[in-house]
């Protein structure tokens, strides 16, 4: 059995294909794929996997370009963390979705409907991904009215609209505002992500910043960005050189 993994975090796609073997009882090949620059340029000359494990926001766009090109057509199970983009992704002919983190058991379950519908998927079938595209670009994910934190013996609420930043130091996940508290959110940077909305940008795995946030922008090595805060904070925040595009077309939009 061929399989691609499209999946930007290289940590993810990983663990990702080391759970793909253990769970398989056949040989298995696999091949992961971290852009959708990488992915067009291989669907062109590689032959067509049995299936596809493919996050949908990627460094450099949405994996959805990659099927949109017509180079590739077989089921697809979309590993995401967006509610969503999850269920739009499985509506538009994905056999299946996994929500991160995924589980063994969630990996499992798709693997086996992989096997029950194979014999019924029909490369005849146009999965809808140029109206999904559209449908995703234009529409701002919706977000919390506020996050619940902790204050000694108390549980408050913060509005999303006081928060600069949220940050992982320690392994603890922490909250700052624009008056310069800091407070400790009982959720992780996945969650938090899901629940801000766009008035947000992962930029790497420790910091979710806020777009009210950032003063500007400065060139940093190896054409990554170093995004200057309006709010004190010791830690400088880098944004990798293949989020780079996504992050400025982001900041853009507000």
């Amino acid at each position: 059995m061929n399989i691609v993994i499209i999946e930007d975090e290289g940590l993810v796609a990983d663990d990702l294909e080391l759970n793909i073997r253990k769970l398989m009882d056949e040989p298995v090949d696999i091949v992961q794929i971290k852009s959708v620059k990488e992915g067009l340029a291989y669907f062109k000359t590689a032959d067509a996997p049995d299936l596809i494990f493919s996050d949908i926001q990627l460094g450099d766009g949405l994996s959805f370009e990659i099927f949109v090109a017509g180079l590739v057509a077989v089921p697809v199970v979309f590993c995401t963390a967006y509610d969503e983009y999850a269920l739009d992704a499985f509506k538009a002919n994905g056999i299946d979705y996994i929500l991160k983190p995924f589980t063994s058991k969630t990996l499992n379950d798709a693997l086996q409907k992989y096997r029950r519908l194979k014999e019924l998927f029909s490369t005849d079938q146009t999965p809808q991904y140029e109206a999904l595209i559209q449908m995703l670009a234009g529409k701002e994910k919706q977000k919390a009215a506020s996050v619940l934190v902790y204050h000694q013996d108390k549980i408050i609420p913060v509005s999303l609209d006081d928060i600069a930043m949220f940050y992982l130091a320690n392994e603890i996940t922490h909250l700052l505002t624009f008056s310069g508290k800091t407070f400790y959110p009982n959720k992780n940077l996945d969650e938090l992500e899901r629940i801000s909305g766009n008035y947000f940008f992962r930029a790497n795995r420790q910091y979710l910043i806020c777009r009210k946030a950032i003063k500007d922008v400065s060139n940093f090595f190896s054409r990554k960005l170093s995004i200057n805060l309006n709010v004190p904070f010791a830690e400088k925040v880098i944004v990798s050189k293949g989020k780079a595009p996504q992050f400025l077309s982001w900041l853009a939009k507000g």
